[in-house]
């Protein structure tokens, strides 16, 4: 297979298990409590103008978006995508949802003032093509603000994430020893802010494109 093809075909299997645990999703993120939802509306609460969230999933992001906000949100997965319409139906939230690929999108360069995704780009097959992605539309002057959870440095925690990934991405897609951080810079952007939520696993990163 050429590169190419591999990437195509890891994608597919990607959106095959994200339409497979769709109807699970949003008991397994209830897994993460109060807290969770408390760092959702911190990253929303900076976002503002017209807005990309990618990932947008079922729609857990909702009750989060800013007053006068433009939402245009973007899945892989046709069923997680289902599910979050429905949710935006029932709680009148004024968003535009599309399928599309992360490391494809759709949109002209300088589209966006900012994009926002929350535990993203630990499942996107190639995360730096799709954080390029992210900097390509998102307007020089703009943000680029995320929640993801990447490997620990400590000397404990980092291998065993490390022995537990190949797990995790078998079952779900999810990739738990990615350095996400890391990631956005090889992609372009410039770290403003990069804060640990809890330990060095989650954090919230704050980038801007750094476009020249």
């Amino acid at each position: 297979m050429t590169p190419g093809e591999v990437g195509r075909a890891r994608t597919a299997l990607v959106r095959r298990k994200y339409d497979r645990v769709a109807r699970y999703y949003d008991l397994m993120e209830r897994m993460g409590g109060s807290r969770m939802d408390r760092w959702r509306r911190e990253l929303w609460r900076r976002a503002g103008g017209l807005v990309l969230e990618v990932g947008v999933g079922t729609g857990l992001n909702f009750p989060h978006h800013p007053p006068g906000a433009r939402v245009v949100a973007i899945d892989i997965s046709s069923a997680m995508l289902d599910r979050a319409r429905r949710r935006a139906r029932e709680a009148g939230v004024p968003v535009r949802l599309l399928c599309m690929d992360a490391q494809e999108l759709a949109f002209p360069d300088d589209t966006f003032d900012t994009v926002v995704a929350s535990c993203v780009f630990c499942s996107v097959p190639d995360p730096v093509l799709g954080l390029q992605e992210v900097r390509r539309v998102c307007r020089p002057e703009g943000r680029v603000l995320l929640l993801e959870h990447v490997r620990s440095c400590s000397a404990v925690l980092g291998p065993l994430m490390d022995w537990l990934n190949p797990v995790t991405a078998w079952l779900q897609g999810v990739n738990i020893n990615r350095d996400t951080a890391g990631n956005v810079r090889r992609a372009g952007l410039e770290v403003l802010e990069e804060t640990n939520l809890w330990r060095d696993i989650f954090k919230l990163i704050v980038a801007n494109p750094a476009k020249r």
